[in-house]
């Protein structure tokens, strides 16, 4: 037996989204919401959601752009900022919520995991859910506007970002931690890596996988989600 996968649609912002669900073999664990990059639901995002069922985690991948994916830079920044932050936050607030009620997801609080523009939207979500989110992981992320208030941030936060990240600077990411701490009382573990841009990504287009530093983010995140959530070991 494998994980099972499956394409599913769940009630958002008064209308219904549709995303992509994997269950562990086990066919139970705690719920990660999985929020892709500004490219679309493409099939690295759909990888990183199979290797969180592999470790134990029901991971759903909403698909914010309603089946558009692109390798075009242009047009991915256009897809970008013709979708309002707040929209896509609330359309992940219903896989939030399709999470806590589905009888597979073991958690009483759900993890977010997100890559760049996804990045973005993981502090965004936690910021808006409270105590629905139980982590939130950032990986290099990327808003097209301001963030909203962090006060009613309470998930514990571990963020991943490259050091020569030509779209977010670190002086940048760390003028971002003290937002978050003086706004919600607590200091986010921000990690920073001798790397650029999309450097977890091994489908990014920019040339800056890097293999060695993904694994170390992948194994943090996956330690972080576990310690959070209580998933099971794998294997």
């Amino acid at each position: 037996m494998g994980n099972s996968l499956q394409n599913v649609s769940f009630a958002s912002n008064g209308s219904t989204a549709h995303g992509y669900l994997v269950v562990p073999e086990g066919g139970s664990g705690p719920g990660v919401v999985v929020i892709q990059e500004w490219w679309g639901l493409t099939s690295h995002i759909a990888d990183v959601a199979n290797r969180l069922a592999a470790e134990g985690f029901v991971a759903l991948a909403p698909d914010l752009f309603g089946g558009t994916t692109t390798h075009d830079g242009d047009e991915a920044g256009r897809l970008m900022q013709e979708l309002p932050v707040d929209q896509a936050a609330r359309d992940l607030g219903g896989a939030v919520d399709y999470l806590l009620a589905s009888d597979a997801v073991t958690s009483s609080t759900v993890g977010v995991v997100g890559f760049c523009m996804g990045g973005g939207f993981v502090l965004v979500l936690a910021a808006q859910q409270g105590d629905k989110i139980g982590a939130a992981v950032p990986f290099y992320g990327v808003l097209a506007e301001d963030y909203p208030s962090f006060e009613g941030m309470s998930a514990p936060l571990l963020g991943h970002f490259g050091e020569q990240d030509q779209m977010q600077s670190p002086d940048q990411v760390r003028q971002l931690a003290d937002t978050i701490e003086k706004q919600s009382g607590q200091r986010p573990d921000f990690r920073f890596y001798p790397a650029g841009h999309a450097f977890f990504s091994d489908e990014n287009l920019l040339g800056t996988y890097d293999p060695e530093q993904a694994a170390k983010a992948w194994d943090a995140t996956v330690s972080f989600l576990r310690g959070q959530l209580g998933a099971p070991q794998s294997g």
